[in-house]
């Protein structure tokens, strides 16, 4: 008996990362996955992987700063598998800069996939949920949102945005029997965070109280705590899953 049987998720930026993890641990509680990412050759092979492992997966290409891509996908999720009771609003992108070198278009970017992005999605995704009166929304929100980080205007704008989007859509969508969620990672080990210098890895680890970095499994388990009816009264909350680096 798995935490998520009989329902089915929308995912977005499943390709990889926490997206995937979640895609995956999802899979294995019994949801029926839709894998969206604008990355279609490593979204096909995510929801191949979890067809492979027996789990129920299809993949639908998105582009979620386009809104009519973004009706598409959920027409085609909702066409495959009925309904859809759970939004993971995962996608993301950085682009740092400090602010005096950050351009227009650096900026414009980040705010365009990680906040319009998240709404884009949620507005195509909530008649559905309002129709059958149940629902769940998971927006991704960071660590950052809360504290701030040198040269990251766009993406703190963008997670701080998405935080105050959840509490908004908590109270206009709760009484539809919709509940809304954050979750704020700290500093977790995906293909994004690959690239940075090892003394840079080394002071995470040193600001980290849990002296660790987390992996997107750490993630996935809180999307999945907060999916499941578990979280039945849980609403407009932020989930910091971050080894206490805002203690």
């Amino acid at each position: 008996m798995g935490r998520l049987d009989g329902k089915v998720a929308i995912i977005t930026g499943a390709a990889r990362g926490i997206g995937k993890a979640t895609a995956r641990l999802f899979a294995r509680e019994g949801a029926r996955v839709v894998v969206t990412d604008i990355d279609v050759q490593t979204g096909e092979s995510t929801a191949e992987e979890i067809r492979t492992q027996g789990g129920d997966a299809v993949f639908i290409p998105v582009d979620v700063t386009d809104p009519a891509s973004v009706e598409r996908m959920v027409q085609e999720a909702v066409n495959t598998y009925g309904r859809v009771d759970i939004l993971v609003n995962n996608a993301g992108v950085l682009k740092d800069r400090t602010l005096m070198k950050m351009s227009h278009d650096e900026f414009d970017f980040v705010i365009n996939v990680n906040l319009k992005g998240v709404f884009n999605c949620t507005k195509a995704v909530v008649p559905y949920m309002v129709e059958q009166g149940s629902g769940v929304i998971l927006n991704a929100s960071s660590v950052v949102a809360l504290y701030g980080n040198f040269g990251q205007t766009n993406y703190v704008a963008s997670k701080a945005g998405v935080i105050g989007m959840t509490k908004v859509w908590a109270r206009e969508l709760g009484p539809k029997g919709i509940r809304v969620n954050a979750v704020a990672p700290g500093f977790i080990r995906t293909e994004m965070t690959a690239g940075l210098p090892e003394k840079v890895i080394q002071a995470v680890i040193e600001r980290t109280p849990l002296r660790m970095w987390g992996e997107p499994e750490d993630i996935a388990y809180a999307y999945l705590y907060l999916a499941s009816d578990e979280a039945r009264f849980v609403n407009g909350a932020v989930l910091s899953v971050d080894g206490g680096v805002v203690v």
